[in-house]
């Protein structure tokens, strides 16, 4: 049921997002492409997608801090690819700082990236589903959306922001066959979090391995990272019909983090 549907993904050139593109695709899912890449970059990744799974994609490197630059980026694809059927909020940023010292610009990009442009390309999608009486919105927010952590006032705020806004779109969609639900991942193993890690192993004089099991170990009893592929597989599990009433819901894949 899902091959040739249509999926936006922000944030797809790397981690997650671009985990999420290849399990999507796997099913002959159209891509949306989008990141912090280069047009030339960002089109030879597309082009890669294309060929290895014969599917239609698109990439665009709008500014997601711009919501002029969303509306054209989402009216150039749904002009190109006649339809947004999947619309996945990935894109986000971090800064971590107490509350006292965190800088306005760090506070409202991240507002802006990790919460405000998911409203937008929300707005920008629901008539295309609406349309089409079928519509699957997973927004990847964070165990940050359900509890607190010191210095990351604006990550907090942003993340428990999208799971709000998930829980208005699910109201309002519920008779529309339009889903929307948060995924709320704890620790996972991406090339950006290998910066942490190294200062903690610098910190406490250990060995890379052991900070990183250090780390994980003091937020979430689970004891290892989650490979981006599993959020992938999740969110492939949310646009399937046996999800279909699965809405509305702020997901934990945090290894118990919150379970505490």
């Amino acid at each position: 049921m899902l091959k040739d549907k249509v999926a936006l993904i922000t944030g797809s050139t790397s981690g997650i997002g671009l985990a999420a593109a290849h399990v999507l695709a796997e099913q002959g899912i159209n891509l949306i492409l989008h990141g912090l890449m280069s047009n030339e970059e960002g089109e030879a990744l597309a082009d890669s997608f294309a060929e290895q799974y014969n599917i239609i994609t698109l990439f665009d490197n709008a500014d997601l801090r711009d919501p002029e630059s969303i509306h054209t980026f989402i009216d150039a694809a749904l002009i190109k690819m006649g339809s947004i059927d999947i619309l996945i909020n990935n894109a986000g940023i971090q800064h971590t700082a107490s509350a006292v010292n965190f800088p306005l610009n760090k506070w409202n990009d991240i507002i802006a990236i990790n919460l405000s442009a998911a409203f937008h390309t929300i707005q920008k999608s629901l008539p295309s589903m609406q349309k089409n009486k079928w519509g699957r919105i997973i927004n990847i927010a964070s165990v940050h959306g359900l509890v607190g952590s010191v210095n990351k006032s604006a990550y907090c705020a942003a993340k428990h922001g999208i799971v709000g806004l998930t829980k208005v779109i699910a109201l309002e969609c519920a008779e529309q066959g339009i889903t929307a639900n948060s995924i709320c991942p704890g620790w996972v193993d991406t090339p950006l979090i290998n910066n942490q890690i190294a200062e903690v192993a610098a910190k406490e004089n250990v060995e890379f391995e052991q900070a990183k099991y250090n780390l994980v170990t003091a937020k979430q009893p689970l004891p290892e990272m989650m490979d981006p592929r599993q959020i992938g597989e999740f969110i492939l599990f949310l646009c399937s019909d046996s999800a279909r009433s699965i809405t509305g819901s702020s997901l934990p894949m945090d290894g118990a983090w919150t379970a505490q």
